[in-house]
C-alpha cells in the first residue's frame, strides 16, 4: 500500500450573506489551528478538499448553491478533487434530499454542525478559538456576529427553519473578539445578526444592544462600529442616543422594512404599521440628524395589489432612504406564506422591482450630488487600476457607495483614513481627490 505523501489542502467557498462569511472564517480558523492548510476561495485550483458553505434564503440563492455543489461534484468525478463537503443553510434545510440527489458529496452538515465537519479532518472543535478568528475580508474591516438565529415569525422567511431560535453571545465575549480583531489591524467592525435589536433578551432578559455598543466603543484600535439587520418592531430607541453621542458608532443603520402597506405588512407578520415605521424613522433622524438609513423592500408578496404596491412607492419617495435594495418574493416551503397562493406573475415581480430601483436611483443621485464640495473621512479599501476605492462612514462594504480617487493625484495605503474632497457624483458612487489632513 502506498503512503499518502501530499498534504491535504482545503478551499472553503462561501455563498450568501456576511453571516455565512463569518461561519466560513470560523471553519478556516479551526482547521488552520490544527495545522491543516486552508484558504478561502483560493484563486489557485490546487486544493484536494472543497467545503461549500451554502445559502438557502431564496430561490435564486438556492439555485446558486446547488449549481456550485454540482460543479465541484463534476470536479470530483473527473479526479481533480478528492473530497467534497457541504455545509450551511441549504445543507441544513434540505440535507436528506441533497444526499439522495448528489451522492458525489462526501457529507452534508447543518448550520450548527461544525464539530461534525471538523471530525472529518480528525480534529476537535476548540471553543477558545472563537476570539481568534482568521478573517477573509481586507485586514482593516471585519464582521462581528453578535447572535445566531431568530425568534421572529415573518411569514415569508425561512431563516428560523435553518438557523433556529435567537441565541445571543455575551457582551464580554464580543468585546474580547473585538480586541482580538483590533490586534490584527481591524479598524472597522460591522455588527451582524439575523436580528440585531433582539440582542440580549435571551441571556439578560432585556435588550442590551445599546450597552454592547458602549462596551465596544472602549476597544482601542476600533474606529468605526456599524449596525446591520435591525428589525423595526419594538426598536430599542436608546441605540439612537448612543449613536448620537458616540465617536465610533457610525451614523448608519441597516433596517430592513420589507414593505409599507399595512395590509401587506399584516400578511407578512411584520408586527408593525406604516405609521409606526414613520414615527421610528422620524425619531432616528431627529436624534441623529446625519444618520444614513439603508433598507430593503420585498415586492410581489402574495396578494400584493397595484394599489398596495403604489403605497410602497409613495412611502419610498416620502422617506428618501439613503440606501435601498429590493428582493422579489420567493415562495418558500415551510413558511406560513407558503400556504398563500403565489399569485403575482414573475414578470410583474420584475417590473415592480425595476420601478422601485428607478425611484431609488433618482433619490441616490440627488443625495450624492448634494455631497459635492464637501470633505469626508474615507477608509481606503483597495486600489484597482488607476483609482483608490474607499468608503465614508455612511457606507458599508459590498452594498453601498464607494468613493473613487485618482491614484495619480496622491498616495494612500490600504486601510488608511484619508480626507477626500468630493468633486463629482454618480447614482451609486462618489468621485473625489485627496486633501491634506
Amino acid at each position: 500500500m502506498k503512503t499518502k505523501v501530499k498534504k491535504d489542502k482545503v478551499n472553503v467557498i462561501t455563498l450568501g450573506c456576511s453571516k455565512n462569511l463569518v461561519d466560513s472564517e470560523n471553519i478556516i480558523t479551526q482547521l488552520s489551528a490544527n495545522d491543516i492548510q486552508v484558504e478561502h476561495e483560493a484563486k489557485e485550483q490546487d486544493a484536494n478538499i472543497i467545503i461549500v458553505n451554502t445559502c438557502g434564503f431564496i430561490e435564486t440563492a438556492k439555485e446558486e448553491s446547488i449549481n456550485t455543489i454540482l460543479a465541484y461534484a463534476d470536479q470530483k468525478a473527473e479526479g481533480n478533487i478528492e473530497k467534497l463537503y457541504v455545509t450551511g443553510c441549504l445543507s441544513h434545510r434540505y440535507k436528506n434530499d441533497l444526499e439522495e440527489e448528489i451522492p458525489e458529496v462526501d457529507a452534508f452538515f447543518g448550520t450548527m454542525e461544525l464539530p461534525g465537519l471538523l471530525a472529518k479532518f480528525n480534529v476537535d472543535y476548540q471553543h477558545e478559538l472563537i476570539g481568534e478568528r482568521r478573517i477573509s475580508t481586507p485586514s482593516h474591516y471585519a464582521y462581528l456576529k453578535i447572535s445566531e438565529g431568530c425568534n421572529r415569525t415573518c411569514s415569508f422567511c425561512a431563516i428560523p427553519l435553518m438557523r433556529g431560535g435567537h441565541v445571543s453571545r455575551t457582551i464580554e465575549s464580543l468585546v474580547d473578539e473585538a480586541k482580538s480583531l483590533a490586534r490584527i489591524g481591524v479598524k472597522e467592525i460591522m455588527l451582524i445578526a439575523q436580528e440585531l435589536t433582539y440582542y440580549g433578551l435571551d441571556i439578560y432578559k432585556q435588550r442590551r444592544l445599546g450597552d454592547l455598543l458602549q462596551a465596544l466603543e472602549e476597544v482601542e484600535g476600533i474606529d468605526w462600529i456599524r449596525l446591520h439587520y435591525a428589525y423595526p418592531s419594538k426598536f430599542p430607541l436608546d441605540i439612537f442616543d448612543v449613536m448620537a453621542s458616540s465617536k465610533k458608532v457610525c451614523p448608519y443603520l441597516d433596517i430592513p422594512l420589507q414593505h409599507a402597506n399595512d395590509a401587506v405588512l399584516h400578511r407578512m407578520r411584520r408586527q408593525i404599521t406604516q405609521a409606526e415605521m414613520t414615527t421610528l424613522l422620524d425619531h432616528a433622524r431627529a436624534t441623529v440628524p446625519n444618520i444614513h438609513i439603508r433598507t430593503t423592500m420585498l415586492v410581489g408578496f402574495p396578494g400584493e395589489t397595484e394599489e398596495e404596491f403604489n403605497d410602497l412607492c409613495s412611502f419610498i419617495k416620502a422617506q428618501e432612504f439613503d440606501r435601498l435594495g429590493v428582493f422579489q418574493y420567493s415562495h418558500e416551503e415551510g413558511t406560513s406564506a407558503h400556504d398563500l397562493a403565489d399569485d403575482i406573475p414573475p414578470e410583474v415581480k420584475v417590473d415592480r422591482s425595476n420601478q422601485v430601483m428607478a425611484i431609488q436611483q433618482e433619490i441616490s443621485l440627488r443625495k450624492n450630488q448634494a455631497k459635492i464640495g464637501q470633505v469626508f473621512q474615507v477608509l481606503i479599501d483597495r486600489k484597482e487600476g488607476d483609482h483608490f476605492y474607499g468608503r465614508t462612514l455612511y457606507d458599508s462594504p459590498e452594498v453601498d457607495n464607494e468613493v473613487l480617487i485618482d491614484a495619480g493625484k496622491g498616495y494612500a495605503r490600504i486601510g488608511d483614513f484619508r480626507s477626500v474632497l468630493i468633486t463629482d457624483a454618480q447614482e451609486y458612487d462618489l468621485i473625489g481627490d485627496f486633501v491634506e489632513d
